[in-house]
């Protein structure tokens, strides 16, 4: 099934309706029904009633997002939601470090205390936890020193301050969002591959394929670094969809530059 994306976001948010200061153009996009005026919406073109939001040359319509441009947006804000939600949950793993880092050797001796009751619990069920990966690198984060536990937290600070940064980018659809997503997004993708070689899982190969669609998607889709004409023929595009706007509406051609 399609998705109408311009009549889901003029349901959600409402028409948006513009009066052109050129009368052939007027008469195609106003019409007097019993109730009043209407005018026809720039985003879906169907006619909504009352007075247009704005009027001028047809040149300076707003630029309102609509078909595939509607959609790139939709996925840009469902990354945005995604950094957001990394960038949150790494700045919790920061704290966490930074408050053991404080409190090191108390929480060694609670987790020692609790390894002492889970031990036999755990040999009952024929699980050995002396030699449980997962202990065994609890045991030897208790061995870092105090200054490297806090080079770490700053470290996840400084990611998850990127990844937030990208995350507000790309919601408003900076451009300058989408190379800090691109640039950030690939440069960890070695690191991930690396990750996959030495134990593979589920999380990590959708993180990884997800990552990977991410950045092939925004570089083609935004035509940065050059693609697909670069940044001359992305301004073009959209250039030449402000002036679409009311003369594709009103179901007439482009008006000439």
């Amino acid at each position: 099934m399609t998705i109408d994306w311009d009549r889901r976001t003029c349901a959600r948010r409402g028409h948006v309706t513009y009066a052109p200061e050129d009368p052939r153009l007027r008469v195609r996009l106003r019409a007097d029904t019993a109730l009043g005026e209407v005018w026809r919406c720039l985003r879906c073109g169907d006619f909504a009633l009352g007075a247009p939001h704005g009027s001028g040359p047809a040149a300076d319509a707003p630029l309102v997002p609509r078909g595939t441009v509607l959609r790139d947006l939709f996925i840009l804000r469902f990354l945005a939601v995604e950094r957001a939600v990394r960038g949150v949950f790494i700045v919790l793993v920061a704290v966490a470090v930074w408050r053991f880092s404080n409190s090191r050797d108390a929480v060694r001796r609670l987790f020692d205390e609790y390894l002492d009751v889970l031990r036999p619990v755990f040999r009952h069920f024929h699980y050995d936890l002396d030699h449980s990966p997962v202990v065994g690198t609890l045991q030897k984060t208790f061995g870092y020193r105090h200054s490297t536990l806090l080079l770490v937290a700053g470290l996840l600070l400084a990611y998850a301050l990127v990844e937030l940064v990208e995350a507000v980018g790309l919601w408003y659809a900076k451009r300058w969002a989408e190379y800090l997503t691109v640039v950030a997004t690939a440069a960890f993708l070695p690191l991930e591959i690396y990750e996959l070689t030495e134990h593979v899982s589920g999380l990590k190969i959708a993180t990884l394929v997800l990552n990977i669609l991410a950045v092939l998607y925004i570089a083609l889709a935004k035509r940065l670094f050059g693609l697909r004409g670069g940044r001359r023929a992305f301004d073009e595009e959209r250039r030449s969809a402000s002036l679409l706007e009311v003369s594709g509406s009103a179901g007439m051609a482009p008006l000439p530059r």
